[in-house]
């Protein structure tokens, strides 16, 4: 058979069943030749893959973001973890102190008729071997009135150095008499005249070894200050003149009481002040002011004489008012004392 007829035939044979069933023909073209189930746009894995799609790409391009941020701004090192500073142990101030002013009460106190004394006295004060002298030449006699420490500048390998103020008192040399006279004493020569007493500093080198102290060399005189610093202007208080009328008879009975030995009836109730020491006689309130600030207990200064070995001081005092109530009057009474304003 020729085969362009045969093609022909079968062709022509093709169309008469396309025509004879046009609805199934299509049905068998369509259907296996579809790669995907045709799904309604509103169906619930229609949004789930949208959705899905969405949340993927926001992870990608945060990872992105991420990533480029890090290229270029490289992240920080974490910081070491530092420990705590351990602070080292402090100087013995108080222990440098008592070692320095035992040597300077030593140091600065002899008499020309016990030597011993003072030899013996530094050396507990000196590393063992140390010159007891010190340098003093054997005469004179001098007093120790007072000793004050102050401050310890510590140096390297347990030294430090201690200022020391030493109030002392001094006798003059004795010279000898030309002429006889009641007060000279045997010999011929006259009696030392004292001089008044005066403060002088003392600069004292300590060393510290074995928990204990010694002074490693000889000291140093310093001067001590005529005055102290200037004092802060201080705000001007404004005064109650009414009330300081009204309680300065209050006042005086409180401190004649005071020295008295009776401070209990004249002193608000509950308040605890102890009187003066016998031998304190008071000479009068030589002024008295009420601050004009201030709500229910009250606050007033007081400048007060009193007579004290054979003279007259005056003081000064902060005292605080409290009114007190009984059933038929109010009066202010002293819950408090205090020293001057600071």
């Amino acid at each position: 058979m020729n085969p362009w007829e045969a093609a022909g035939a079968e062709l022509v044979a093709a169309r008469e069943r396309a025509s004879a069933a046009p609805n199934e023909t299509v049905r068998q073209v369509v259907t296996p030749t579809a790669p995907w189930v045709p799904q309604d746009e509103s169906s619930g894995v229609v949004f789930a893959r949208r959705l899905g799609r969405g949340l993927l790409w926001t992870v990608v391009a945060l990872a992105a973001v991420t990533g480029v941020r890090a290229w270029v701004v490289p992240p920080k090192a974490p910081a070491a973890a530092t420990a705590p500073a351990q602070a080292g142990p402090t100087y013995p101030t108080a222990e440098a102190q008592a070692a320095a002013a035992r040597f300077a009460r030593a140091y600065l106190g002899w008499d020309e008729t016990r030597k011993e004394e003072r030899a013996a006295l530094l050396a507990s004060a000196l590393p063992a071997g140390a010159d007891s002298t010190m340098g003093w030449d054997g005469k004179g006699r001098q007093e120790v009135l007072a000793v004050q420490p102050g401050a310890v500048t510590p140096a390297e390998a347990g030294r430090a150095l201690v200022r020391v103020d030493v109030l002392i008192r001094s006798a003059g040399a004795a010279e000898p008499s030309t002429s006889p006279a009641p007060s000279a004493a045997p010999g011929g020569t006259a009696p030392r005249a004292e001089s008044g007493a005066r403060w002088v500093g003392l600069d004292v080198p300590v060393f510290q070894a074995g928990g204990r102290f010694s002074v490693t060399g000889r000291p140093a005189l310093v001067g001590v200050p005529a005055t102290g610093p200037q004092l802060p202007d201080t705000p001007a208080v404004q005064t109650d003149a009414e009330l300081t009328g009204q309680t300065k008879s209050t006042i005086e009975k409180f401190f004649a009481a005071y020295a008295g030995g009776d401070t209990e009836s004249v002193s608000a109730p509950g308040a605890r002040l102890p009187a003066l020491p016998q031998g304190i006689e008071f000479k009068g309130v030589l002024s008295w002011s009420v601050d004009a600030s201030g709500a229910g207990d009250r606050w007033g200064s007081a400048r007060v004489g009193w007579a004290l070995g054979g003279t007259t001081v005056e003081v000064a005092y902060r005292v605080k008012l409290t009114r007190v109530s009984s059933s038929d009057a109010q009066r202010w009474q002293v819950a408090d004392i205090r020293g001057g304003a600071l």
